[in-house]
């Protein structure tokens, strides 16, 4: 266990389920997908951008061709009324007319296929990046930056707002791009083609976009409601998931199902409310949009029999009109994506600002080598960020010699794990100093003394994949050889081998097809193939039954031989083949040395062997 915040104690290792993790997420994330108007947040984008800029480059220059191509669609569809249909012109005239609007089209296809594929290919390269970048990020951060940030609330950057850019980025700044260039380019053609129709068009403009920004606003909002009813239905359906042992013994599968069902039809109501209002919206705009087409072409009609105007010219004008007016609703649509995604890079960008506290300084010291394994608390005191009034370690001070086997023990909150946790400097003391090997912990590189240590915890986290991916978790570039002569030391080989597949067998999410002892032993295998000088084992054995206890102890047996070993146990077998028995109180050694001693003092550790282990003699 682990001293936690508050003075309590937490696993050192431990995280809560990833569905429980998720669904929390989820529903934070329902609470908080504002939309921004500010859309500088993402200029975050451009430095991702920039990395892929051969792409950019392509898009930008075929979306220049295939808006040039679209509006010379319209001047060859012109030319065909007024040379094949109106005029009726020549043979030679009409094929003209026809070869040159299919040449259009044919670069207009070409275009447009490219710019699809550069700006689409450039958008998923962009999310990729920033995916990778977020999550390597988000595993640099120290434990402090998760004492004061949920899971759920990471999880949702790495999900939901990194979904929301990348509809941006792979549709949704396609279409803005798009569509704003047609429309510039679609008002600006209609004033050289017919001055008169576009003051017309121009006075129309805001009587169709008012009630689309009106009806707009109340839409977004409805929909805001609508995400954060159906976040609310996925966050308890993952809550229930992940406890769906509890719900079954409790026999609550008829409750769970109907407090799901009333979630899920509250987010519809939700849905239905949004969805009429959106229609009532839509019928607005075809009115309005068509009862200005019709006045425009009534104008026109009547401008082409003044003769001011040709037929071909009128169809010319009204193609041009038709494209600013669907490129306007297009942006109306798309500038709601663009203030979620804006809203969700700001957070986005808030996490890769985030820097953490225990990093390698600027010119790290090298440790030596060969390690020795010594380690060296020198006056520590120590406090959680959250609590700093209450030490977990107060005068903390232990030598510990190469290959020596410390065992630490002391009732709940002593600050016996808060000693694991310096030491793998998930945090620095406020007071004293760590030696490794003779070296300063703050003066080394975190991962380099890391690399030196294996910890092997109460409920120590596996992963879904084989069981030999997850002892290679311990280290990379173990061959199958070393995998499997490690599970053979940690009396884990003769289960794994009569699995299915062997050790190729999949274990399940966390390993849940396999029991608690099998767990553990796998566990102890991934320690030992990491090949580390150090290791911590923190209560390792404390929630399994008497079999498995004495297969993981024989286990744990072999894991010390030769390596520096640091115990948190309340289990009497492993306290008794400790070299060293340290006893903690309030942050501090009250007592030390070995079982038979410490226990004819008639101090603190006899009163612990006696309520705690059932010891009646030494």
């Amino acid at each position: 266990m682990m001293t936690d915040v508050n003075g309590g104690e937490q696993k050192v290792d431990g995280r809560p389920g990833a569905g429980a993790a998720l669904a929390q997420g989820m529903a934070e994330a329902g609470a908080k997908r504002e939309r921004r108007k500010d859309i500088r947040p993402l200029l975050h984008l451009l430095p991702f951008i920039k990395a892929h800029k051969g792409d950019g480059l392509a898009a930008g220059f075929f979306l220049l061709f295939s808006t040039g191509a679209t509006l010379g669609l319209t001047a060859a569809f012109k030319q065909v009324i007024d040379k094949g249909f109106a005029g009726g012109g020549a043979e030679a005239d009409i094929n003209g007319a026809f070869l040159g609007l299919g040449v259009v089209a044919l670069v207009l296809a070409i275009a447009t296929a490219a710019r699809f594929f550069f700006i689409t290919r450039l958008g998923e390269r962009v999310v990729a990046d920033l995916r990778g970048a977020l999550y390597g990020h988000v595993l640099s951060l120290d434990q402090r930056y998760f004492l004061k940030t949920r899971t759920g609330e990471v999880l949702s950057r790495l999900t939901t707002d990194v979904g929301l850019v990348e509809q941006l980025v792979g549709t949704s700044a396609s279409v803005a791009l798009r569509n704003t260039l047609s429309l510039v380019g679609g008002l600006g053609y209609m004033a050289v083609v017919s001055p008169k129709l576009a003051g017309f068009i121009m006075l129309m403009v805001p009587v169709i976009l008012a009630p689309m920004f009106f009806f707009g606003r109340k839409v977004r909002s409805l929909s805001v409601t609508a995400q954060d009813r159906f976040a609310d239905a996925v966050g308890y359906a993952g809550e229930s998931l992940d406890a769906l042992e509890t719900v079954q013994a409790f026999g609550r599968e008829a409750a769970s199902t109907a407090r799901f069902g009333d979630a899920v039809e509250t987010a519809y109501k939700a849905s239905v409310k949004r969805i009429t209002a959106r229609a009532r919206m839509t019928a607005m705009v075809i009115v309005l949009a068509f009862g200005g087409v019709t006045l425009l072409l009534w104008m026109g009609a009547r401008l082409v029999l003044a003769g001011e105007m040709t037929g071909g010219t009128l169809a010319q004008f009204a193609m041009l009109a038709v494209m600013a007016a669907g490129s306007i609703g297009a942006l109306g649509e798309v500038w709601g994506d663009v203030q979620k995604a804006s809203g969700a890079m700001e957070r986005i960008s808030e996490l890769l600002n985030s820097q953490p506290d225990i990093a390698a300084p600027a010119a790290p010291a090298t440790l030596p080598s060969p390690a020795r394994g010594a380690i060296a608390f020198e006056n520590v005191t120590f406090a959680y960020p959250g609590r700093p009034d209450l030490p977990a370690l107060n005068g903390f001070s232990l030598d510990v010699q190469p290959g020596e086997t410390v065992a630490l023990v002391g009732p709940s909150g002593a600050g016996k794990s808060s000693v694991l946790r310096l030491l793998l400097r998930f945090y620095d003391p406020q007071v004293g100093g760590i030696r490794l090997d003779g070296v300063d912990l703050r003066d080394a590189d975190p991962s380099e003394v890391r690399a030196r240590m294996a910890l092997v915890g109460q409920d120590s986290p596996l992963f879904s994949g084989s069981a030999l991916d997850n002892i290679r978790f311990g280290r990379a570039g173990a061959s199958d050889a070393e995998l499997k002569a490690a599970a053979q030391a940690a009396q884990a080989a003769g289960f794994l081998s009569a699995l299915p597949q062997g050790f190729d067998t999949p274990v399940g999410e966390r390993a849940k097809t396999l029991s608690g002892g099998q767990r553990q032993r796998l566990a102890i295998a991934r320690a030992l193939v990491r090949e580390a000088p150090i290791l911590l084992l923190d209560e390792a054995t404390s929630a399994l039954d008497a079999e498995s206890e004495r297969l993981v102890q024989q286990a744990l047996a072999t894991a010390m031989e030769g390596r520096t070993t640091l115990v948190i146990a309340h289990r009497l077998a492993t306290v008794l083949k400790a070299d060293r028995i340290v006893v903690m109180e309030e942050g501090r050694v009250v007592e030390q040395g070995k079982h038979a001693e410490l226990y004819a003092r008639g101090g603190l550790y006899a009163r612990l062997a006696r309520l705690q282990f059932g010891v009646e003699a030494a």
